[in-house]
């Protein structure tokens, strides 16, 4: 069965249940599909409840998930553009936002999912939290997705592909780096065996589709889990 797709915004009643004033629980319990992880965030975007799926994606218990930051369980790559995206729901000036996610693991491993979050209002009208609905893509994991725990650059080789990303060719990276331009052709090739790709041109583009470099940052910026 497919999982329902949130309303555009959800009103609760505050209600007088003890423990659970605002009846979170009924309301994560209607979205608790086989297949879909379900959570709540708070107004801070810290992780206050979830089914067992969504533990599951993760790979970690309750008490390891609970907590935490969403932007943490997301790739390193796209924490900073994720995280605006929830801020505008708890600013009021979204109700909601459906993406594709790559999430890391408590293992390291890297998955894809398709996320949907919604805005869950008081009687004030105020974000009071956010509900997150994710369901993993079908099949293994893509191995050419680089997780957090790979070091893969050397501190130059990481300047050398953001200069690239840039659109710098080799003198005036040379001149930027104080190196010769033998030594940038160097750590040029050295680059595209890593990524394995036969030019510059493709050398950024799978920099970018293996979350090295930084989404929605310019000028461009390695993400530094990658840099030893």
């Amino acid at each position: 069965m497919a999982t329902p797709a949130p309303a555009e915004t959800v009103h609760l009643i505050p209600r007088d249940t003890g423990r659970d004033p605002l009846g979170y629980t009924n309301l994560l319990g209607q979205f608790d599909q086989p297949g879909a992880g379900v959570a709540r965030l708070d107004a801070n975007l810290r992780v206050q409840q979830a089914n067992q799926e969504f533990f599951r994606l993760f790979g970690g218990s309750s008490a390891e998930v609970c907590g935490r930051d969403f932007g943490e369980l997301a790739h390193p790559s796209l924490r900073q553009p994720l995280r605006r995206q929830f801020l505008r729901l708890v600013d009021g000036s979204r109700r909601r936002f459906a993406t594709h996610l790559v999430a890391v693991s408590a293992e390291g491993t890297a998955f894809t999912s398709a996320l949907t979050a919604v805005a869950v209002r008081g009687e004030s009208a105020r974000t009071v939290s956010v509900l997150v609905v994710m369901r993993s893509a079908d099949g293994p994991e893509d191995p050419d997705v680089v997780t957090p725990h790979k070091k893969m650059l050397s501190e130059i080789e990481a300047r050398i592909l953001e200069g690239i990303a840039s659109g710098l060719s080799t003198v005036p990276l040379a001149s930027r780096l104080y190196l010769s331009r033998q030594g940038v052709e160097y750590h040029v090739t050295r680059l595209l065996r890593k990524l394995r790709v036969p030019n510059r041109a493709a050398l950024v583009s799978r920099a970018y589709s293996l979350g090295v470099l930084e989404v929605g940052s310019w000028p461009p910026k390695v993400v530094r889990d990658f840099v030893t």
